[in-house]
Order: C-alpha cells, then sequence, then structure tokens
C-alpha cells in the first residue's frame, strides 16, 4: 500500500469517527426579538410605519414599547416618539402600523430605537428587549439601535 492510499484511508476513518453531531450538543438558537421596518408611506395624518415583529424570546410579552428617534434627511433629529406594540405572544409574527403626524415619509432618513420603555414578562427580564433585538428594514430608510 502505497503513501497515498493510506493517507486516504486515514483520512476516511477519522472522518466518518467524527459522524454527525448530536442533536444534544447542537446549540439553541439564542432568543431574539426580531424587528423590521417593512414600509413607509403617506397618509391621511402624515406618515405610516409598518413593522413585522417576532418574538423569539421563549416568552410572551404582555407589553413591548420602544422609545424611537426619528432623523430627517440632514441627519437631524426630527422627533422622539414611543410606539407601543402592546402584547407580543412567543413564537408569532405580528404586523403593527403607526401613524406619525405630521411627518413626512420622504424626508425620513434614519429610525433609531432609543430604548425599550416597556418589556413586561414573566419569564423575560426587562433589558432582554434590547439585548436580544435584531433590527432590519425593507425600505431606504435606516433602522437600527
Amino acid at each position: 500500500m502505497n503513501l497515498t492510499t493510506s493517507l486516504r484511508l486515514l483520512t476516511s476513518a477519522l472522518a466518518m469517527s467524527l459522524g454527525p453531531v448530536p442533536a444534544w450538543a447542537q446549540s439553541a438558537p439564542a432568543p431574539a426579538l426580531s424587528l423590521e421596518l417593512n414600509a413607509a408611506q403617506r397618509s391621511d395624518k402624515g406618515c405610516r410605519l409598518t413593522f413585522v415583529v417576532n418574538n423569539a424570546l421563549g416568552a410572551d410579552l404582555s407589553k413591548a414599547a420602544f422609545e424611537i428617534a426619528l432623523f430627517n434627511e440632514a441627519g437631524v433629529v426630527d422627533r422622539l416618539t414611543v410606539l407601543d406594540f402592546k402584547d407580543l405572544p412567543a413564537g408569532k409574527t405580528k404586523v403593527t402600523r403607526f401613524d406619525l403626524a405630521g411627518a413626512d415619509c420622504s424626508k425620513l432618513s434614519r429610525v433609531l430605537i432609543n430604548s425599550a420603555t416597556e418589556c413586561a414578562s414573566n419569564g423575560v427580564e426587562p433589558a432582554a428587549c434590547m439585548r436580544a433585538l435584531k433590527t432590519s428594514t425593507k425600505t431606504a430608510i435606516a433602522f437600527g439601535v
């Protein structure tokens, strides 16, 4: 048997001995609260922001609210406001809309989540709403923490 054949056999044996990782050794996905800015549309009142939120924290949230900062096209904070997402059941995806009176969607350059003003649950500590927050956007508006 030559050296190449011996190395192939050794490599094959090693690969087979490793095998698939058992289910108990795989790590569970990290708890997350996913918040997507899905749309920004002009409305009769001003600007309507549509969010898609998914609670993967492992516990129901009886109340979740966030203070956001709206930045204009010059990058200057236009206003601070609180968006109340109300209850967010565990494992559920929810769509919520907010009408921001007097806001012009075409002049919004950024939406920043400043803080979680409320994060109420029996199984989740209040700071988890910000720590586990994952943001994304489907709009041209920058969105994040």
